[in-house]
């Protein structure tokens, strides 16, 4: 069974249509990964599948667990079991760290156990539940910050959008082992642009979205091995993104 599905999705912001057919599936269990150069929609795709205001589905669904979305409050949608990681997240002034944990998780002395084994897996100071979400933190601590809240809520789809993107090499070791781990068996999907997060994370499948269109999917080590040695510009090459028809490779 898919945990979600993605049908033909054509989607507006700002009066300029930003996705283009997009059409993709996680199956239960599943780690799929999203590359993308800058500007190719990826962050669209991830706010119109949590039902951001401002992104205006034109055509196509959304399903999740079974279940249509796609006119759905975002509120809703979290909870129905989606937890996303973002990539560059605001400070939150007046609200604590573990404070939100606890309101994340609301199961008592367990949600201690897990918030205190999290904080050792992902070496992130126990002091840092007493400060303000993400205000003074630094990138990896704020990345760090991100994991532990999407981790702690034990959600049934993950997104982590950029997982890999502005910390250095041993925070981005710390992370990858910890996903690596907990991400086993796990559906979620990875968005990312240069791929440094599978070095540690087995994914299934990679998609490739190139100027608001799935250009292709496969084997994620495959399709990365061509984008280190070729870019974003052996993509751009296949019909999809043109909007033929494409029978697909790799």
């Amino acid at each position: 069974m898919d945990i979600l599905r993605v049908e033909n999705l054509n989607v507006e912001v700002s009066g300029r249509t930003v996705l283009k057919n997009v059409s993709f599936s996680i199956p239960e269990g599943e780690v799929h990964v999203l590359f993308g150069p800058n500007g190719s929609g990826k962050s669209t795709l991830i706010k119109t599948i949590l039902g951001f205001p401002g992104y205006k589905v034109l055509s196509g669904s959304i399903t999740f667990k079974g279940k249509e979305i796609t006119d759905m409050p975002t509120d809703e949608r979290v909870k129905l079991g989606i937890g996303v990681a973002f990539q560059n997240p605001p400070a939150v002034m007046g609200v604590k760290l573990g404070d939100l944990l606890k309101e994340m998780m609301r199961d008592g002395e367990e949600a201690e156990r897990r918030i205190s084994t999290l904080l050792k897996e992902l070496n992130f100071p126990r002091n840092f539940l007493t400060r303000d979400v993400n205000l003074g933190f630094s990138g990896g601590e704020i990345k760090k910050s991100e994991i532990l809240q999407v981790l702690a809520q034990d959600v049934d789809l993950m997104i982590l959008d950029e997982p890999d993107s502005g910390v250095d090499v041993e925070n981005l070791q710390v992370i990858g082992e910890v996903l690596s781990r907990r991400l086993k068996g796990r559906s979620a999907l990875l968005i990312t642009h240069l791929g440094y997060i599978l070095r540690y994370v087995d994914a299934d499948v990679a998609h490739v979205l190139i100027d608001g269109r799935i250009a292709c999917s496969g084997s994620a080590l495959r399709i990365l091995g061509q984008i280190l040695k070729e870019g974003y510009s052996w993509c751009e090459k296949c019909p999809r993104v043109k909007g033929l028809r494409c029978e697909g490779f790799l």
